[in-house]
């Protein structure tokens, strides 16, 4: 049975208004558009259609909230980068993650996805920098490892460790293989339950 058994969809919000309840613990999830986002968080809850993959980049366009359990949420974000999708359209998405990052009293954790065969770019350095403002922890998940070969597995994560700089935590995961989904979760319990520390935090 999943751990995240009684896991569901809450509602999407496209304005800071409709995000709902700020009570308990919830964690974002946020990457670039064709990352494997929606399959990663599909692959952490165990449940294959929670949130809605698709061909298409940017196919996440509202903040999607989830409901693991009374008081602990996941989050999924709109994606960033390559969404062929108008500017205003992007505008009106960052205006919504700044303002999600700004008054979450509840957000205790971020995950983000990254393609290990692209790394650690421009774009996740603002999403890690939107979390490094709130003091919240954050842990990068190297998606599509298994569409590499072991040591070239093993120098994207070196590479993203050296990019983080320790800011973060990073690990190798695939939704196709199985790879670092129970150190995911776990990644995902700690940040739920208020347990990991920021760096250089108290």
């Amino acid at each position: 049975m999943s751990r995240y058994s009684k896991a569901r969809f809450l509602k999407s919000a496209t304005s800071p208004a409709a995000f709902g309840d700020d009570s308990g613990y919830e964690v974002a999830i946020a990457g670039r558009s064709n990352s494997g986002k929606s399959s990663a968080l599909n692959a952490i809850v165990r449940h294959n259609d929670l949130a809605r993959t698709s061909r298409t980049p940017g196919r996440t366009q509202a903040v999607n909230l989830f409901e693991l359990e009374p008081g602990r949420r996941l989050v999924d974000l709109p994606g960033y980068g390559h969404a062929k999708v108008p500017d205003s359209v992007k505008a009106e998405w960052a205006r919504l993650i700044d303002a999600y990052f700004r008054d979450r009293g509840s957000l205790s954790g971020l995950l983000i996805v990254v393609d290990a065969r692209r790394g650690f770019g421009e774009s996740d350095e603002v999403m890690l920098a939107y979390a490094t403002a709130r003091g919240i922890p954050s842990h990068v998940l190297l998606t599509k490892s298994d569409k590499l070969g072991r040591n070239e597995a093993r120098r994207a994560l070196d590479a993203a460790r050296e990019s983080l700089r320790g800011r973060a935590a990073a690990q190798l995961f695939s939704a196709e293989s199985g790879e670092g989904v129970d150190a995911a979760q776990r990644a995902l319990e700690a940040m739920l339950a208020g347990r990991v520390k920021t760096p250089g935090g108290p």
